[in-house]
């Protein structure tokens, strides 16, 4: 007859395995959420400081520095804004084997686009996993269309408002300064906008773009650490704002080809007012929505930026911006949505086949 103490230590080990199985793989998922925010900043740096470096008026050293801080600072301030929605909004609740397979996929499409040179939003990517996931594992019962629905238009409006916006602000601002004469201080004066404008810029990617990486995390998270759905989010944010920061520093430089040179050609006032309509659009679509709905929307930041550029292009002349690139970009964002839903699907159903995780 096996003693006491035996079945203790037995009960002990078994429940350790299954704790252990739950902690390696939330372990390897918040790698893959690294690794994703890593290549975040090193893509991505060029979508707030593409115009003031395509402008010439700062250098790409310290740009990808600017980009880093205030990334960093807009991630860990207003990350949790989209991370909520990205984590608790689409779905209710993401498993642990829901969050490792959304990494996977989500790094799987990402580099596949990559490799094909193909141009891809993290975001669509981001928010295609998460509706794949929950469509195999709830069906579509388990899917909240309201924020659903809201993340849908937001996407349909942020380019029309980008377009819009920076249309306008760059036929208002010829306006004011048609008479006036180029001195000196009147570069200067729009170098150092733009300048705030690509701090601004980065601001709101790092508030709106963290949760790509580091959203699907947010219940797990929270029933392991035992802690409240804020400071596991922070946590997220802080993870995340990291990764995209070094990425940034270290990678961005090599990857920073102006978006604006290949579209539309750009002088510092279309880069000014381009990079401030991107960074006013994307800041109005994180916050705005939290502070009615509860959930930031989580937009496309490089098509916020593209269509800045398209708007300033338009207003200066129809016929500079390349229509072709952007109906390969289009393409590209269309294809994103169906392709990462059944790769997640796939990935989710092999893991759950070969893992066996308790409930936490």
């Amino acid at each position: 007859m096996p003693i006491k103490i035996n079945e203790k230590y037995q009960w002990i080990n078994e429940a350790g395995v299954l704790i252990d199985t739950v902690m390696i793989l939330l372990t390897i998922g918040l790698l893959l959420s690294f690794l994703l925010s890593l290549s975040l900043g090193a893509n991505d740096a060029a979508t707030p400081t593409d115009c003031a470096v395509g402008a010439g008026v700062i250098s790409i050293k310290r740009a990808v520095f600017l980009f880093a801080v205030f990334t960093f600072i807009g991630a860990v301030t207003q990350g949790f804004m989209v991370i909520k929605t990205i984590g608790k909004g689409i779905v209710n609740e993401i498993d642990i084997v829901g969050a490792v397979s959304i990494s996977i996929a989500t790094s799987i499409w990402v580099l596949y686009c990559s490799y094909k040179g193909l141009d891809v939003s993290v975001t669509h990517s981001s928010i295609g996993c998460v509706t794949g996931y929950g469509l195999i594992a709830y069906g579509f019962s388990g899917l909240n269309y309201d924020v659903i629905k809201n993340v849908v238009i937001s996407w349909v409006t942020s380019p029309i408002c980008a377009i819009s916006l920076s249309y306008t602000l760059y036929k208002l601002t010829m306006k004011i300064l048609m008479n006036k004469p180029w001195t000196y201080r009147l570069e200067k004066v729009i170098s150092y906008l733009l300048i705030f404008s690509l701090c601004f810029s980065a601001y709101s990617f790092g508030a709106n773009d963290v949760g790509n990486a580091t959203g699907a995390y947010v219940t797990v998270a929270t029933k392991i650490g035992k802690i409240p759905d804020y400071n596991t989010m922070l946590f997220l944010s802080i993870l995340g704002a990291t990764g995209i920061a070094i990425g940034g520093l270290f990678w961005g430089r090599r990857v920073i080809e102006t978006v604006a040179l290949k579209i539309t050609r750009i002088d510092a006032i279309m880069g000014m007012i381009a990079e401030l309509s991107n960074a006013l659009v994307v800041y109005l679509f994180t916050t705005i929505p939290y502070m009615i709905f509860g959930f930031g929307m989580p937009i496309s930041t490089s098509i916020a930026s593209n269509s800045s550029i398209i708007g300033v292009g338009l207003a200066k002349d129809y016929k500079a911006v390349n229509y072709r690139t952007i109906l390969k970009l289009v393409i590209g964002w269309l294809s994103t949505l169906p392709m990462t839903m059944l790769i997640t699907a796939i990935v989710y159903i092999t893991l759950k086949t070969i893992v066996t995780v308790p409930q936490i």
